[in-house]
């Protein structure tokens, strides 16, 4: 059997968990089947030696045109180099109009995997502009059409068929994002925790301090300002450690830095890294943490939790879309109510009761020490039981299955 991933991210241009997800299934895939990654960004060569991958560039003809088009100008692209596939499998909207195009060029299924949905994310239009509206049919699009569509949580099931009706039900299959649990744990030897203990010198992080620690790109569906004002309330000796980056628009880029630089004059241990830290850089800052925060107010699954978790830090995240699927409520972390608009934004009904009941849960953590080390030990113990890699390949390969026949 050979499938052909499309993705827009792929190493070593990832910056979100679609890339993680496409990058670590990829890789676990191509033991029991032929697997073929195309990825936008250019030319590179094999990630691994195990998957090939053909990078590809945008047409130099839509240089200046709106971003949604330059991404319809490289799934062009990469639809007509999908000759001899069996399976199409493609990821985000980026690349959702290359899966339903070459599914239909070749008379192969299209299978495509939900990790977000662009109905639910209204503020993109800030991004795009009238590009909003060709991404959203590019998506529609092909999930009306899809063989089947994989969901990386149960929420973000019930979010699909909420968004998208016209899909049979029958079709949506739930299978949970992975963790590779090798490559994200806590530093052991004395050579990683050694070069853990310098990298935490080097960003600014005090490592006999509580902290905080979030991570992710700046975008509205994170909800970092809510966690920024959230912080205005936690305990004089906490840090903040955020490693935030890649923001989607210059609005919330000014929105953000205004927030921190606010902080950062009226408390000491706001740390703020903006570029994207290797693994093992960023490893070594989660290790030194005390508890991990998703303050999305939309999130379909939410990798990085899984991360945080596999390097045995608890959580604590909003309660919306996939993560309480992922949070074991008082056992691995803690779940803060979350009242939302219903109008697509997830903006909170309350967002000043929802600050104020993220630092409350934040400060019960970082103010036990003995608490958080507990829920840490089960938040590994969570991830080891339940998200491998391994299990989310097998669970993938009998939607292939079912979808071939």
């Amino acid at each position: 059997m050979r499938v052909d991933h499309l993705t827009r991210e792929y190493p070593p241009h990832v910056y979100g968990g679609a890339g993680v997800h496409v990058t670590e299934l990829a890789r676990v895939l191509s033991r029991q089947v032929d697997v073929r990654v195309h990825a936008f960004d250019g030319p590179r060569g094999d990630v691994d030696g195990d998957v090939p991958v053909s990078g590809y560039a945008g047409l130099p003809e839509l240089a200046g045109a709106n971003a949604a088009l330059r991404t319809f100008g490289v799934d062009l692209a990469i639809a007509a180099d999908l000759a001899g596939t069996d399976l199409v499998h493609s990821h985000t909207w980026y690349a959702n109009l290359a899966g339903t195009l070459g599914g239909l060029l070749n008379g192969a299924p299209h299978v495509l995997t939900a990790h977000s949905l662009e109905p639910l994310r209204p503020w993109k239009a800030e991004q795009l502009g009238g590009g909003y509206a060709l991404s959203s049919w590019a998506e529609r699009t092909a999930y009306e059409g899809a063989a089947a569509v994989i969901a990386v949580s149960a929420g973000m099931r019930e979010d699909i068929l909420r968004a998208y009706p016209q899909v049979d039900p029958a079709k949506v299959h739930v299978v949970h994002n992975g963790i590779d649990l090798d490559g994200w744990r806590r530093p052991t030897t004395a050579e990683e925790l050694e070069q853990a203990a310098a990298t935490v010198a080097r960003l600014g992080i005090d490592p006999e301090r509580p902290s905080v620690v979030f991570v992710g790109r700046i975008t509205r569906q994170k909800g970092l300002p809510h966690l920024l004002r959230a912080a205005e309330h936690l305990p004089d000796d906490v840090q903040l450690v955020l490693c935030a980056g890649a923001p989607d628009t210059p609005e919330i880029a000014a929105e953000v830095t205004e927030l921190v630089e606010g902080l950062q004059a009226r408390r000491a241990g706001v740390v703020w890294i903006s570029e994207m830290l290797p693994r093992p850089e960023l490893i070594a800052v989660l290790a030194a943490g005390t508890v991990f925060v998703c303050p999305s107010v939309y999130e379909p699954l939410g990798i990085v939790n899984l991360e945080a978790m596999a390097v045995g830090l608890p959580v604590v995240g909003s309660a919306t879309g996939g993560i309480p699927e992922v949070i074991d409520h008082g056992l691995t972390g803690t779940l803060v109510p979350l009242e939302q608009a219903d109008d697509g934004t997830g903006t909170p009904l309350d967002p000043q009761r929802f600050e104020h009941d993220l630092a409350e849960a934040l400060t019960a953590v970082v103010s036990d020490d003995a608490r958080a080390s507990r829920m840490g030990v089960a938040a590994r113990r969570r991830v080891e039981d339940y998200f491998s890699w391994d299990a989310v390949a097998d669970r993938t390969l009998a939607v292939y299955r079912q979808v071939l026949g």
